[in-house]
């Protein structure tokens, strides 16, 4: 190949990834070959889903934990698996004179992370992948900002994984999948070919979703739902195959989450523990 032609190849190569990944990672999703290159990050949330992205991050060794940020003043100078609690969102206009180069955002709960991932962009601060150095992921897949991928992930051939998606713990999503913004696939979730996930989704565990389905906004699939068929906004779904439970508009509670987040300009806001979107408990079929 002529060396005009594989500098331009090279060059468009890693334009691709720093579009596609939010960091220069060297065509690696995340897992930066360069040893020697530490940024210093922040985790958003000191919770459960905050334990599993410090595993994550200390896996790959591409990153320097400084510490948890967390809205709950209980947890302020506590240690999480040996790294401290320092303080809430307020500190973020401190980030740039300690050196500390991006974050991620640790909360489970889809509106609020997709909130603050935005409202983080927005100050400026880079937004970082947590990916488990065991995921198995097609060189072709395309991969936002604020992604976590947890060990034994499979994610296949022109999958699209949107801005603050979460795929759990040993799913599957096969080819030329779309996850939109702010989706949490959890553990074991087996999603097939050609399947639209929309923004801030919930499939719960060990759920199957066949191929060429539609899942609308906001819909809440149960633990182990097969899904053979698309499903509208904000709806629940359970069962074998899948039923639908009930139907909802939340514009209201979105309504709610942006007043209580839109005050970043000195983060005074966020101080106060976020607003929290847990699904109903689903309700249960008829007694046979």
């Amino acid at each position: 190949m002529d060396t005009g032609v594989k500098s331009r190849f090279a060059l468009f190569k890693s334009d691709f990834m720093i579009r596609i990944t939010g960091v220069n990672n060297n065509y690696d999703h995340g897992v930066n070959c360069d040893r020697t290159r530490i940024m210093k990050v922040v985790i958003i949330g000191a919770g459960g889903h905050g334990r599993v992205v410090l595993d994550i991050l200390r896996k790959n060794h591409q990153f320097e934990i400084v510490g948890f940020l967390d809205s709950n003043p209980s947890l302020l100078h506590s240690f999480v698996d040996g790294v401290q609690v320092i303080g809430d969102l307020s500190m973020v206009s401190r980030f740039r004179q300690h050196d500390i180069g991006g974050a991620i955002v640790a909360i489970g709960d889809n509106k609020v992370r997709d909130k603050y991932a935005t409202d983080l962009e927005n100050l400026g601060i880079s937004l970082v992948n947590a990916i488990h150095p065991s995921a198995t992921i097609a060189d072709n897949a395309r991969i936002g900002k604020n992604v976590v991928i947890a060990s034994g992930t499979n994610i296949c051939t022109h999958v699209i994984l949107e801005d603050s998606v979460i795929c759990n713990t040993g799913c599957i999503i096969d080819h030329e999948s779309v996850i939109r913004r702010a989706v949490h696939i959890c553990p074991g979730v087996k999603i097939a070919g050609h399947v639209t996930v929309n923004e801030a989704a919930f499939i719960g565990i060990g759920a199957t979703i066949i191929q060429g389905v539609t899942i609308g906004e906001s819909v809440v699939a149960g633990a182990g739902t097969v899904i053979l068929e698309d499903v509208p906004t904000f709806s629940t779904v359970v069962g074998v195959p899948a039923r639908l439970t009930k139907t909802s508009h939340i514009p209201d509670l979105n309504q709610k989450i942006q007043a209580s987040t839109a005050d970043l300009e000195p983060v005074r806001s966020l101080v106060t523990r976020p607003v929290r979107i847990r699904p109903q408990p689903l309700a249960s079929g008829p007694k046979s």
